[in-house]
């Protein structure tokens, strides 16, 4: 539908003389919606618009259940009760009523709680120094319920890199946090993700080694892997 600006002009043109085959070959419009402009003297069509067809829930939640939620033959049953609806319609009825669709359950919310847990992450960075842009690895370990933050760029970043970053944050805390989570790095996790993944037993000595270090009664950190405990070697 051509909007109600160049209806105008179609409309003024024809009135001043231009004919119907010029107008269109100017205005790209075909020769025939030139005419049916011209024949409704520019002015935009009154397009009445269906009231939307709505089919009684109480009957649609039976032909759900007597059809198993089979959408096609609801729709067959339908007009078998002369019941005339478009199958678009029909299955945004069967949405809007929640018909054979399971509710997601939302996941618990469990609170963050003081130094119970402290999570360390690895990103790369592109910096420019001068004229020049170096490629470093940001490491980084916060705790999770104060974002207490320890930050550190490295131009190559490895085990003992990280073991040693580790180390220099803790002490420099005086704390460790029971629970470490790790993003799912090779340089900790042996094998396995998630629930399954299995820490190198360099790094269950590492824990054992910063419980020592900061002279507290602390537990030995669990290295987690994403979220989920990782199994520790033993």
């Amino acid at each position: 539908m051509k909007d109600a600006n160049k209806r105008k002009a179609i409309f003024l043109l024809f009135n001043e003389g231009m004919g119907i085959r010029e107008i269109s070959r100017n205005l790209h419009v075909s020769a025939n919606t030139v005419s049916a402009i011209i024949a409704q003297k520019g002015e935009m069509p009154e397009v009445t618009r269906k009231d939307k067809i709505d089919i009684d829930p109480e009957l649609l939640r039976s032909l759900h259940t007597r059809c198993e939620g089979y959408a096609q033959r609801i729709h067959e049953m339908l007009e078998e009760e002369g019941i005339k609806v478009g199958y678009s319609t029909l299955t945004r009825n069967i949405r809007e009523l929640g018909l054979g669709q399971s509710k997601k359950q939302r996941c618990d919310q469990t609170p963050d709680v003081p130094g119970a847990e402290m999570q360390h992450d690895t990103s790369p960075y592109n910096i420019k120094f001068g004229t020049t842009r170096v490629k470093v690895v940001g490491s980084v370990i916060y705790m999770r319920y104060s974002k207490l933050r320890y930050l550190k760029f490295y131009r190559s970043f490895n085990r003992f890199a990280m073991k040693c970053f580790i180390h220099e944050a803790l002490i420099f805390w005086g704390y460790s946090a029971p629970d470490c989570i790790i993003d799912n790095t090779n340089l900790a996790r042996l094998r396995g993700t998630g629930k399954n993944a299995v820490i190198v037993p360099e790094m269950k000595q590492f824990a054992k080694q910063c419980m020592a270090l900061l002279n507290a009664s602390l537990t030995i950190p669990t290295w987690h892997v994403f979220g989920a405990q990782a199994k520790m070697p033993s």
